[in-house]
């Protein structure tokens, strides 16, 4: 395996998966704790990093009451626009150009008069960080929108309709469907998609994480995607995995959440070579840092020393970030044009 060549942290990235509480700084969550006189738990204190599983309900229940301790110190519009400006600045570091957030407006809906108001906060924190990412190297910052699998399909359909009221340039770039894969029928959440689909939005649902190549072709079925969130259980039958190369719906792979998460043991088991010779057009993502302590350049590091692959291959992946995105065509080829650059110094 390959452990040496360009440095990574040169190479421009879009990163399409990243989750608004998840993204947070453990820092920046200690700090927002102790400002509203909250505890956290000991994994977010003494004992982080996290010691996590999902591979039962039971595990994935003690995931989601740690993520829910770090969401409910987010409570109000500084807070809210501080994870914003930190992911940016955060992704920035990394080499990433463009980064697209997912925001579930129900979670910080009640400290600032609703899930309209969530949503203007982020986008217009989304906006400023825009204008100024040149002057402070920041990543440019798109807004995704998304629902929850565990609450009532009628609460997507709102959402998504939201979101078609801002799938403007500079609003929501797509919408999508997230949390526990196990939980609700994905058929029940095709309105929404309908919606948003209308609207012109990014299809973005997490499917073949938590479950099998079943939930991803019944996803590819019903939801329509554009990209699936993580998606690499596709690997699990070749058929499958041929319907999402054919159709073109790019895999947002996250190999540390995935090992984190325990839908895979080792990092070796995470099937990103598989999923590279199938021709599968592939974002690699950090979906949670905060819970995993791994980085979006911890991605293309791993895709490197675990995966073995090269650096036309890493350039490779870099480009089919940018391409799966919704990001400003004058970000993508600026981006396309520095891949190439980047592939051409010396090694």
């Amino acid at each position: 395996m390959s452990t040496t060549g360009r440095d990574l942290r040169d190479l421009p990235k879009a990163h399409l998966h990243l989750h608004f509480t998840g993204s947070m700084r453990v820092e920046t969550v200690r700090d927002m704790a102790a400002g509203h006189g909250m505890r956290l738990p000991d994994s977010l204190r003494s004992g982080y990093p996290p010691q996590l599983s999902a591979a039962d309900e039971r595990g994935w229940f003690r995931f989601q009451r740690l993520y829910d301790a770090a969401r409910h110190c987010v409570r109000g519009e500084a807070d809210m626009r501080r994870i914003v400006r930190e992911a940016a600045l955060d992704d920035g570091a990394e080499g990433s150009r463009w980064l697209e957030i997912q925001v579930d407006p129900t979670s910080y809906a009640p400290f600032v008069g609703g899930i309209t108001p969530a949503m203007e906060i982020v986008l217009d924190e989304a906006r400023s960080v825009n204008s100024t990412a040149d002057e402070t190297g920041s990543a440019r910052v798109g807004v995704l929108m998304a629902a929850s699998r565990i609450r009532h399909p009628l609460e997507a359909r709102t959402l998504a309709r939201l979101a078609a009221q801002y799938a403007v340039p500079d609003g929501v770039v797509g919408f999508g469907l997230s949390n526990d894969e196990r939980r609700g029928d994905t058929p029940d959440f095709a309105p929404a998609f309908r919606i948003a689909e209308r609207a012109g939005l990014a299809l973005v649902p997490h499917a073949g994480e938590l479950l099998g190549p079943e939930s991803v072709a019944e996803t590819l079925a019903t939801l329509r995607p554009d990209r699936l969130g993580h998606g690499v259980r596709s690997t699990e039958d070749p058929r499958v995995l041929a319907a999402i190369v054919e159709a073109g719906v790019a895999l947002e792979v996250c190999p540390g959440s995935n090992v984190s998460l325990g839908v895979y043991h080792e990092a070796p088991e995470v099937p990103l070579r598989a999923l590279v010779s199938a021709g599968a057009t592939i974002a690699l993502g950090a979906d949670d840092p905060l819970l995993f302590d791994s980085r979006l350049l911890d991605q293309y590091e791993t895709a490197r020393t675990v995966h073995g692959l090269d650096d036309q291959e890493i350039a490779e992946l870099a480009r089919g970030s940018f391409r799966a995105s919704r990001a400003p065509r004058e970000v993508i080829d600026a981006a396309m044009t520095d891949i190439d650059t980047w592939l051409a110094a010396p090694a």
